[in-house]
């Protein structure tokens, strides 16, 4: 069965947030297998800014699953973790989204590879680039790092080191 590479961005605004991450990370397998985990980040809100701050981690993962099927593995997860509906950029106990799965691109309305809105936010490339500087976007040809050095990473704070308990 063929594995495929893939890096999830995790975040948490409500409750707990340390721990909410931590139990999205407990809940991935079997479906998803853990490699690498960076540190977790306190950000700011994007786009909807009148709710707490965030906390933020990247995982490296690997998963044998489809991307329609890992969509609706990461969704259904969501759930059962508490996510209740809300809109869009708005607080939440716990969201997944998948960034990119291998190099591929893909445009559907269900789903958009690599994670359509990533541009422009350093709250996903600070730790992206942390566990994958030399990673490149498959679209835009930049590595991580050289993404990470044009944004403003000046609000985001380190929580801490990562360690193998957070993976």
């Amino acid at each position: 069965m063929q594995k495929h590479q893939i890096y999830l961005a995790l975040g948490s605004n409500l409750g707990d947030r340390f721990e909410n991450l931590r139990s999205a990370r407990q809940a991935l397998p079997p479906q998803v297998t853990i490699i690498a985990c960076s540190a977790i980040y306190e950000t700011p809100p994007w786009g909807y800014t009148d709710q707490p701050a965030f906390y933020n981690q990247v995982l490296h993962c690997e998963t044998s699953l489809n991307p329609q099927a890992l969509l609706q593995y990461i969704k259904t997860l969501e759930k059962e973790l508490g996510r209740a509906a809300s809109f869009q950029n708005g607080p939440r106990l716990i969201d997944i989204d998948i960034l990119f799965y291998d190099n591929l691109i893909l445009d559907t309305p269900e789903l958009g590879l690599p994670h359509p809105r990533i541009e422009g936010r350093a709250f996903v490339w600070l730790p992206l680039a942390e566990l994958a500087p030399k990673f490149v976007h498959p679209t835009s040809g930049k590595t991580a790092a050289q993404i990470v050095s044009e944004l403003d990473t000046s609000r985001i704070l380190k929580i801490n080191e990562p360690t193998p308990r957070q993976c």
